[in-house]
């Protein structure tokens, strides 16, 4: 595993580029996180984006609801990160790591305290999917992973 705190150093391992600020959904997100899409909106029945959260960043608790299929799988591609699904133990996430996300599970993913991260975010076709976002990671719980 190899986390890195410097941004520089990160930047050499992200294959798919930090990507800009993410203001779009910064509202769902505690510090500060990066959105690159890979590919247009709607052009493809996937979509992918590469996702980047500077050391402490994490995003909400959220669901990806869906009738049928749906979900989300995360392939970590630089640094190291972490998931949790709710109920369960928190995951520790570096590049190579995949995580599938059945649809209709409250979960989140963010950085590690101390190191940059970096995702692709794969959304999995389904009937009547929409993204529910929910409370932010209380810092009791992420300041307790190690």
């Amino acid at each position: 595993m190899t986390r890195i705190a410097d941004k520089a150093e990160f930047e050499k391992e992200d294959a798919f580029g930090v990507g800009a600020p993410n203001e779009i959904f910064a509202q769902y997100f505690v510090g500060d996180s990066f959105l690159k899409p890979l590919n247009e909106p709607g052009s493809s029945p996937v979509f992918i984006a590469n996702v980047t959260f500077s050391p402490g960043c994490r995003n909400n608790w959220h669901i990806h609801h869906a009738k049928e299929g749906g979900g989300q799988m995360l392939l970590c591609t630089a640094g190291e990160g972490w998931y949790q699904e709710e109920g369960k133990e928190a995951v520790s996430l570096a590049s190579g790591t995949v995580i599938e996300i059945p649809a209709n599970v409250k979960h989140w993913h963010g950085a590690k305290k101390d190191s940059w991260f970096s995702h692709l975010a794969v959304e999995i076709p389904g009937v009547d999917t929409n993204n529910e976002w929910c409370e932010p990671v209380t810092d009791e719980i992420y300041e307790g992973l190690e």
